[in-house]
């Protein structure tokens, strides 16, 4: 039997990819100030995401998760907070249009400003720092007084955080997601581009449709569906310290709840059973996800389950696979036929992003066609095997930004050192975010 859980029962356990932090004392204190502040997100929001969940792992909606890698303190305004809104709106709706089903619609956002790093430290002409481990922690700039790291930056992530989801809800629900706002959505260097044509095309075709509506009677201002969307954050449940913080008690079920997000998971770094990140989000009423490697072992897999969701709740557990296109027909089917066999309930997300991550001119970069790659064969694979590909994982920005390679608009080697903004890794610019939303309704059809 399990022990019990506490919101600091992860401090008995040992947590991988923490910061060292210098000041213990300054630390606490922050740490104080962050359990008297409010919380970021509400128990009934996060059981409303937990509901659309369950609908996804029955195959009656897909999920839809993306955003930055990593936010920045210097890269924060409305118009960025727009962009990035703006594409996975237009990503939901080509999705929604083309699978036939609700796109349940997760940002990476308000809240992902930590990352786990494979070196502890990183050494540059000879120096060696500590490594940049996201900006609620320290600096990318390199050098030694940037690199300390400083827990007033988790306050700083917590006011951003709040100012981030109050113009989100603004947006969502103020009538900038009123789907008469379609061709508003498509921005200067997206429509421009063939898939930025291809959305337009298909914003007529649903206008059509809406003027149709509004003939018979239905129209946004007695219809809210029409003018509203439901948009959930998510993150990365990586500095221990700032999520135990935010986790209150729920007074209408007595449940606990991590109010940094509403949806959190632990890394394919943080993902040991016994670890501390594991041992924290066990005791969580949020829906979690876990990222699940190449080299995760049956037993692994399935204590994963135990741990997370040992009631076998439909929609709680989300596994969100980055294999790279070489390696996922060697492990996805062993994973999926002993999930079939336990008789898990699980939502299978596809994050082909992490898994082909290679270097070109001194940049990380990704191919386009190595991701369509990998989700090609994620659909292929659950298709086989009878199994339902719930959704997928994307690190994306509303930026015309030139950090992956490939696209209908198309990144050359060259065109890298243009537009290469991020502070972490190469995210999908908006026109490539169109190219595999299309992609990605022929694969589902193929699938079918």
């Amino acid at each position: 039997m399990s022990t019990p859980w506490k919101p600091d029962s992860w401090r008995q356990l040992a947590a991988l990819q923490q910061p060292d932090w210098p000041d213990v004392n300054a630390l606490n204190t922050t740490c104080q100030a962050l359990r008297k502040y409010p919380p970021l997100v509400f128990a009934g929001e996060v059981r409303s995401l937990q509901s659309h969940l369950e609908r996804v792992c029955r195959g009656e909606a897909f999920l839809l998760q993306g955003g930055d890698c990593a936010e920045s303190f210097h890269d924060f305004s409305a118009n960025s907070i727009r962009d990035k809104l703006k594409v996975l709106l237009q990503m939901a709706v080509i999705l929604t249009f083309g699978m036939g089903k609700p796109v349940i619609k997760v940002g990476r956002i308000a809240g992902q400003f930590a990352k786990p790093r494979s070196s502890p430290m990183e050494t540059v002409n000879g120096v060696s720092l500590p490594s940049f481990r996201g900006e609620s922690v320290n600096d990318p700039s390199f050098s030694e007084e940037a690199r300390q790291p400083d827990p007033q930056r988790l306050e700083r992530a917590y006011f951003q955080s709040a100012s981030t989801l109050n113009l989100l809800r603004a947006f969502t629900s103020g009538g900038f997601a009123d789907l008469n706002k379609l061709h508003v959505w498509n921005q200067d260097f997206v429509a421009h581009s063939p898939q930025g044509q291809k959305y337009a095309r298909l914003a007529e075709k649903i206008s059509d449709a809406l003027a149709f509506m509004k003939v018979v009677g239905i129209d946004s201002d007695n219809t809210p569906v029409l003018r509203e969307v439901e948009y959930f954050t998510s993150h990365e449940a990586l500095i221990l310290e700032y999520e135990e913080a935010l986790t209150r008690q729920d007074s209408l079920t007595g449940n606990y709840y991590d109010c940094s997000a509403h949806l959190l998971w632990i890394g394919e770094r943080t993902r040991q059973l016994n670890g501390a990140h594991v041992e924290f989000l066990r005791g969580v009423g949020n829906p979690l996800g876990c990222k699940v490697g190449p080299d995760i072992t049956d037993d692994d897999l399935i204590g994963l389950c135990d741990r997370l969701n040992p009631d076998n709740l439909p929609g709680r557990l989300t596994l969100i696979t980055r294999f790279g296109h070489g390696k996922i027909a060697k492990v996805l089917p062993r994973l999926v036929r002993t999930i079939q066999r336990e008789g898990r309930k699980v939502v299978w997300s596809c994050d082909p992003m992490h898994g082909n991550t290679h270097t070109v001119n001194d940049f990380k970069t990704r191919a386009l066609d190595h991701i369509l790659a990998e989700l090609k064969q994620f659909f292929a694979i659950h298709a086989a095997e009878g199994s339902i590909p719930g959704g997928v994982h994307f690190e994306l920005t509303g930026d015309d930004v030139t950090e992956c390679l490939g696209g209908s608009h198309e990144v050359r080697a060259e065109d890298l050192t243009e537009r290469y903004r991020t502070t972490c890794d190469p995210r999908l610019n908006a026109a490539q975010s169109l190219d595999l939303a299309f992609m990605i309704t022929e694969l589902s059809t193929s699938a079918r």
